[in-house]
């Protein structure tokens, strides 16, 4: 799309010359840091910095234009040539807002809106690789999936060569950390599919209760087009109440242990070191086998199964589509070592679900081997406020109650989670300790590893346990394939 439509579709007004305003941007970038030639610069006033402050620097690594509030540059006129490459709004969150809403709006083919506690990003990979089988999609990548990183995803139809018809389905990771926030994200991209998996704990330092994140994650589903569908964890009693908040939709539930429209049974570790189960819909059964470990993926692509059967995928076409699809990083990535061990790399984030369902998966993958020992490398839970000490504890018990061999904690409240290991001395670790960084807690994996051990590394995006899978990598040399 050229810049003078997508000044038109902003409201902004502009300098553009004749031959600027036909030029498409490479791109939509928000950090200056990463800008690449030929991109749109949107500048958004954050907390700390401004994206204002930097305009200049992006025009000078190759930026083609800059959307910015006319008061937030009053050194516009010190830009020189540059002036004249400004989109000027009101503000430039809104518009970027606005400008993917009109986008969407005039697409006219089904959005996918995906949310949930924990998993939520590995069950929308999931769900695009199903749908992959049927057309084109455009997914979320990476963390994109706030007020400013959905609409900055929804950029993607409009640059670098793209236009909207290009794509069949989105699928449309949805964050929120307080109330209002999936509401106004299901405004820009109303789905035609909405998506919960779970209600967690994760933000609980902002709601106070389950049942409170659980109305704020119910947000999908008001959002829901009339007649579009509500995709529910029949498993999760928060999850599955939310089917009484509409009657103008239908409910597609999936789950193991509830009688739900799509199910998994028989499942097991498949040989690979993956997931092994039988899948069941309304239009029959397939067996399926994955790369994904651990009963949690297992849900996960459950939702993907009931998103692809509700778009026309048979039993069989989603079981191959499964059978493909792989880990996202950092995200239950399980790479094996000469020297016999095992790294199950789940560092991306955490939270007490999510930590106690990597842990589950780590013991299948152990108990699938013929030795060794259960190893936990877990950095504090952040965002759970006043009651972090608690749940830090409670999840240690937890973690011991179900048979970890080893349990390192890292960094603050994670000092709780080896103590609440501690207090149940039927089931303690043999070994446990306390670090205060990650490089403390490589060292110390580095130096006790045995053939065998299969570990796992977990923790809060904070903490940056990634650096203790990086420094595991470098001292057992090349994974095996």
């Amino acid at each position: 799309m050229k810049l003078s439509e997508i000044a038109r579709l902003l409201g902004a007004s502009h300098m553009l010359n004749e031959a600027l305003a036909e030029t498409e941007p490479a791109g939509f970038a928000l950090d200056s840091r990463a800008i690449k030639a030929g991109e749109l610069f949107v500048a958004i006033p954050g907390e700390r910095v401004d994206g204002h402050q930097f305009v200049r620097e992006v025009f000078e690594k190759g930026a083609c234009a800059a959307m910015v509030v006319h008061h937030g540059l009053p050194f516009a006129s010190d830009l020189g040539d540059y002036a004249g490459r400004l989109l000027f709004v009101e503000n430039t969150v809104c518009a970027l807002q606005r400008l993917s809403e009109r986008v969407i709006a005039g697409w006219h083919r089904p959005v996918v809106g995906v949310t949930g506690s924990a998993g939520k990003t590995t069950m929308k990979d999931l769900i695009a690789h199903c749908l992959g089988e049927a057309g084109n999609v455009l997914k979320s990548t990476g963390n994109l999936n706030t007020g400013y990183g959905l609409p900055l995803v929804l950029t993607r139809m409009i640059s670098g060569g793209a236009k909207p018809s290009d794509y069949d389905f989105a699928v449309l990771e949805m964050g929120m950390s307080s109330f209002g926030e999936i509401a106004r994200l299901v405004d820009i991209a109303p789905p035609e599919v909405g998506v919960v998996g779970n209600v967690g704990t994760a933000h609980i330092e902002f709601f106070g209760s389950q049942e409170r994140i659980a109305r704020a994650k119910a947000e999908m589903v008001d959002g829901v087009k009339p007649g579009g569908v509500a995709v529910l964890n029949a498993d999760d009693p928060l999850v599955i109440g939310m089917r009484e908040r509409r009657d103008d939709v239908a409910v597609i539930s999936f789950g193991v242990e509830s009688g739900a429209s799509v199910r998994a049974r028989e499942i097991a570790v498949a040989p690979s070191g993956g997931s092994r189960f039988v899948l069941e819909t309304p239009d029959g059964a397939a067996e399926v086998t994955m790369p994904l470990i651990g009963r949690h993926n297992v849900y996960n692509a459950l939702a993907a199964a009931a998103v692809a059967s509700y778009f026309g995928s048979s039993p069989e076409q989603i079981a191959s589509r499964l059978a493909t699809s792989e880990p996202s990083k950092m995200r239950g990535e399980l790479m094996r070592f000469e020297n016999g061990v095992t790294v199950i790399d789940d560092s991306y984030n955490s939270n007490p679900q999510a930590l106690l369902q990597s842990v589950r998966a780590m013991i299948d993958v152990a108990a699938s081997r013929a030795s060794g020992r259960r190893v936990v490398a877990a950095g504090e839970m952040l965002e759970l406020g006043g009651h972090g000490p608690e749940m830090h504890r409670k999840c240690g018990r937890d973690i011991a109650a179900l048979g970890v061999d080893v349990l390192i904690g890292v960094r603050g409240l994670a000092s709780e989670l080896v103590a609440g290991a501690v207090e149940c001395p039927g089931n303690a670790p043999r070994l446990t300790s306390f670090c205060e960084t990650p490089e403390e807690a490589a060292e110390m994996l580095v130096a006790g590893a045995v053939p065998g051990d299969v570990i796992l590394v977990k923790g809060s995006r904070g903490v940056r346990m990634e650096i203790v899978v990086e420094r595991l990598k470098a001292a057992f040399g090349s994974a095996k394939t």
